[in-house]
């Protein structure tokens, strides 16, 4: 579209249009100054980003890369959001997730966050973390029904907590067509989850209930964060949520629901990341291929999928936690444009402990935040017509219909995680992520870089501990480097002072800041504290300062030049001073007194566990 200002005259009519070869040309023109010699494609190809599952971010995208015809808001298929107005009338649901043992502390914080913007609630009943379904009245005294729908997350406890919910709703006056929420049965998540053999028989006996007599209440939720919580890709997220869908409606459609009756059923639960594109592209994905099911299922009517979008937990840390609360903003927006019908926004300190009053408040505030002062959910779509995201979205539906695929070949999902074959495929996929992880190509802000030795931990109530099961497994990207820091810590505490690493900076600060700060940076990850006094030293001084520091390891940090002139002499001066090991911060080379190497894309973890291995720190 030409936008024109008053007097009718094109701001962009004095500016030809390049074309991508002057572009490409350009590029090239500065990836040789940086010492990349690349032309073609090959320019183009150093400045994209491997997202996973095949799909790559290139660093341009043009009209060339439009899709197929994603069609209009509310109509299939259904890429541009499940209704017509998108969520411009009353913004997305703000759905807070409450797992407290207590029915009396569940209530205090139930009503605080009705009473702050929250639409809905999601309550763990039954099991260590949850409320007691005996409870359950006690903690919802106060709750309008009626306003405040309820989505119940219980696990093998599903019979009991629903027919005490639908008493407490019967009790209260709420007529069954008013009743609104979500049951949650999900047996093939808590399959996943447990290890346990699914049995579909409550979940589809309650979708029979709901379809006669609870028109506005949802039976049954197609949760995928079991798989995304496990290490899971996009693609395999997406691919495992339309197999358990499949099965569903399966047993659904054969217990005499229609196809159409059996889809207005579910409720499809993804994770929201930082990467807020490939949030919007998940979501809008997700849409497109339930689309495609439910057409080959005769229901394209019924097929706009009902979303429920989590922060996700695997991206959550546990050191410096307030780096959090920008995580979630990034993924809260992200499910906000993508489309998503619900949204929870995990609280920061959800990674260690039970969630306190502030943190709670901060979680619920960030979806009022985007939807009434940055006004996100006034535009129906604000992706729609990017050529990134319509691109990105297409390409990760292609990778998780092919999965989806190679799941029902095997049997369907149920088989799939009988047989070992979901938990190796996710468990392949977070191998190949970690070891991205360990070489900090996927950085955790506060954690695997810029850490800070200095912050003062932040203590919660322990949440109830639960046993562990026969299911996949959590993991968080922070776990290795946790680890690390964990060792510092008792080192800490049991001597006084963290492992030390003495930074021998050669020549003037304009020729050794670079790497010196590189290597602060990657020691402060493994927990170590960087000595660097003084600023510089040479073969003569190196030993007296490396005495006086109290370090047990050194690193030299300068330029190769440098290096070449003075690294074996102070080396060799620094392993007379004592020094278990010596590191220097650049591209390994031929060096005497030399141990290991650090530099970008090196094994980090590898190489600081090894250090504190050498230095005998438990």
């Amino acid at each position: 579209m030409t936008v024109l200002p008053a007097d009718g005259l094109s701001l962009a009519a004095d500016f030809p249009d390049p074309s991508h070869d002057q572009w490409q040309s350009l590029v090239e023109g500065v990836l040789r100054k940086s010492g990349k010699d690349v032309t073609g494609t090959a320019a183009e190809e150093a400045l994209s980003t491997e997202l996973g599952d095949g799909l790559t971010a290139r660093p341009l995208y043009t009209s060339d890369d439009t899709s197929a015809d994603p069609g209009f808001p509310g109509f299939a298929p259904f890429v541009r959001g499940g209704r017509a107005t998108g969520n411009t009338v009353a913004g997305w649901d703000v759905r807070q997730h409450h797992a407290l043992p207590d029915p009396v502390r569940l209530n205090e914080a139930l009503l605080g966050d009705l009473e702050n913007g929250v639409t809905s609630l999601w309550l763990a009943v039954g099991g260590p973390g949850g409320v007691p379904v005996s409870g359950l009245a006690r903690a919802l005294d106060g709750v309008y029904l009626g306003l405040a729908p309820v989505v119940l997350d219980a696990g093998d406890a599903l019979d009991p907590a629903v027919r005490a919910l639908l008493a407490l709703h019967e009790t209260r006056g709420v007529a069954k067509e008013a009743v609104r929420g979500s049951l949650g049965a999900d047996p093939l998540g808590w399959t996943a989850r447990t290890g346990t053999e699914p049995d579909l028989t409550a979940a589809v006996h309650w979708a029979q209930v709901c379809r006669h007599e609870y028109p506005g209440l949802r039976a049954l939720t197609v949760d995928a964060l079991p798989y995304h919580e496990a290490g899971g890709s996009a693609a395999e997220e997406l691919g495992l949520s339309l197999a358990t869908g499949v099965a569903y409606l399966r047993a659904l459609t054969a217990a005499g629901l229609s196809a159409e009756e059996a889809c207005r059923q579910l409720e499809f639960r993804y994770a929201a990341t930082a990467d807020q594109f490939l949030t919007i592209a998940k979501l809008r994905a997700a849409r497109l291929l339930w689309a495609r099911v439910a057409e080959v299922c005769g229901a394209r009517a019924a097929g706009a999928q009902h979303q429920h979008a989590v922060t996700s937990s695997v991206m959550m840390t546990r050191r410096d936690p307030w780096v959090n609360m920008l995580r979630t903003t990034l993924a809260c927006l992200g499910a906000g444009v993508g489309g998503a019908d619900s949204v929870t926004v995990l609280p920061f300190d959800h990674a260690l402990g039970l969630p306190d009053a502030f943190a709670r408040r901060i979680a619920r505030n960030t979806s009022t935040i985007l939807m009434e002062e940055s006004h996100l959910a006034r535009v129906i779509d604000p992706a729609g017509g990017s050529w990134y995201v319509e691109r990105l979205t297409d390409e990760l539906a292609a990778a998780a219909w092919s999965f989806f695929q190679e799941v029902e070949r095997a049997g369907g999902q149920a088989a799939a995680l009988r047989s070992g074959m979901v938990g190796e495929r996710i468990a392949a996929t977070w191998a190949a992520r970690s070891r991205d992880l360990a070489r900090r190509k996927e950085p955790v802000t506060g954690v695997s870089e810029f850490p800070s030795l200095d912050e003062r931990s932040v203590e919660r109530e322990p949440a109830p501990a639960v046993p562990s099961a026969g299911g996949l497994p959590k993991v968080r990207r922070d776990e290795a480097f946790e680890t690390l820091r964990a060792r510092s810590d008792r080192h800490l505490a049991a001597t006084g002072s963290r492992p030390k690493v003495f930074l021998a900076a050669l020549g003037p600060a304009a020729v050794h800041t670079a790497r010196a700060s590189f290597a602060a940076n990657l020691f402060r990850a493994g927990g170590f504290e960087p000595v660097h006094e003084p600023a510089s030293v040479d073969a003569s001084t190196a030993a007296g300062a490396f005495t006086a520091g109290g370090a047990a390891i050194a690193c030299l940090c300068s330029s190769d030049a440098l290096y070449a002139e003075q690294a074996d002499a102070v080396a060799g001066e620094l392993r007379s001073a004592g020094a278990e090991q010596v590191f220097l911060a650049g591209r390994p080379g031929e060096y005497s007194g030399v141990d290991t190497y650090v530099f970008a894309g090196c094994d980090v973890v590898a190489v600081l566990s090894s250090a504190l291995d050498r230095m005998g720190v438990a």
